[in-house]
């Protein structure tokens, strides 16, 4: 039923654009009925005052061209980073879990291995042979196979100041960490606690999203236009209203011949992690050309269909719904390309109460041809 009355609505506003409803004076504290032409309502002073119904002029203002794209945010593969074990063993502790947030070399696990407990230990003698011969001539060779020794721990993801502490303190550590080598979070555990490893088996997954990459697709007769290093506007269905500033920094050197597009990598900053990989997103891509167009606040525009609205004040209490067509979006303005002139009022907040009374008209009018 509501599908059959939003398309009454629809169609009774087809040449709203075309005139203006007739200023009418408020009466009573509610909204009056079957007053004025089927596409406009009218509400009281102070049904608009406790409604929150705003109003702001559309204005013809500068902009700047954009060229539209639309595409999927990734993973900064820059800051994502796939962690391996290093040595064979058991994986003894698990200490960070899929989905936490980790710091910079945090612990995320740890592994009981017989090649770490040995390469200590080697570590240990090569370091008291040294300091024996200190000052022989076989000091050099012992120095030598001090530093080997020291070497064969690097690969395991030992630092030199662990190594320094091992050989100060004496004490071999009876487990090998696993650290997270930056911040992120962790976005796959391969394995968990008891599992036999080797070096190269799969134990994490960790992505800095902190920023993001958008692969965009730019069209054919759009690439002459775009340049890289231009600021992108990136929006999503899930924030509304909102604007994500980002910068294309890639255009892609081979065109998909199915779709007639380029890929356009846009990195965007994240710090809230709000957006996430995988979201679909629209992309507003600068070209560095200003003109005048008509905009109205992105706020004002409404969708009955998948077909634009927007509310006119025409008089007062006197709201007329209009069909537009858009074009660009930028900046939380959207242009007008049909349906509005410079100087009409358009709602800006408090459209819902105008399209509940709208319905409920529309329907009462559909009964009374019945």
């Amino acid at each position: 039923m509501l599908l059959a009355v939003i398309s009454v609505l629809l169609l009774s506003s087809a040449g709203a654009s075309c005139r203006k409803s007739p200023p009418a004076e408020t009466g009573s504290a509610r909204p009056e009925e079957n007053v004025g032409e089927p596409d406009s309502v009218r509400l009281t002073e102070n049904a608009v005052r406790t409604g929150g119904i705003t109003v702001e002029p559309a204005r013809v203002m500068e902009t700047v061209r954009c060229i539209a794209g639309v595409g999927d945010l990734e993973f900064n593969s820059r800051r994502l980073i796939h962690l391996t074990a290093r040595a064979s063993g058991r994986l003894e502790r698990i200490v960070a879990f899929r989905g936490e947030r980790v710091v910079e070399g945090q612990v995320l696990a740890e592994i009981y291995s017989r090649d770490y407990l040995a390469c200590q230990a080697e570590v240990l003698q090569a370091a008291e042979r040294a300091a024996r011969l200190l000052g022989t001539p076989d000091e050099q060779a012992a120095r030598a196979f001090l530093g080997a020794a020291r070497a064969n721990l690097l690969p395991l993801g030992v630092t030199e100041p662990e190594i320094d502490t091992l050989i100060s303190t004496k004490s071999i550590r009876r487990l090998l960490d696993v650290r997270a080598p930056f911040g992120g979070r962790i976005i796959e555990q391969a394995a968990v606690a008891g599992d036999g490893v080797e070096p190269g088996v799969s134990l994490f997954r960790i992505a800095d999203l902190s920023t993001l990459w958008a692969s965009v697709r730019i069209y054919e007769k759009d690439l002459a236009a775009v340049r890289p290093n231009v600021e992108v506007v990136l929006r999503t269905q899930a924030f509304p209203g909102e604007e994500f500033p980002g910068r294309l920094v890639l255009i892609g050197a081979v065109m998909d011949e199915k779709t007639r597009t380029v890929e356009g990598r846009v990195e965007v900053r994240n710090p809230s992690e709000r957006l996430k990989p995988g979201m679909y997103v629209e992309a507003s891509i600068s070209c560095g050309e200003t003109r005048r167009a008509l905009v109205i606040p992105e706020s004002a525009l409404q969708e009955f269909q998948s077909r634009s609205v927007v509310f006119v004040r025409t008089g007062p209490g006197v709201f007329e719904l209009r069909l537009v067509e858009t074009g660009e979006r930028t900046g939380g303005r959207v242009e007008i390309l049909l349906g509005l002139a410079e100087g009409d009022k358009v709602v800006t907040s408090g459209s819902f109460l105008l399209k509940s009374e709208m319905l409920k008209k529309s329907l009462g009018e559909e009964h009374e041809h019945d």
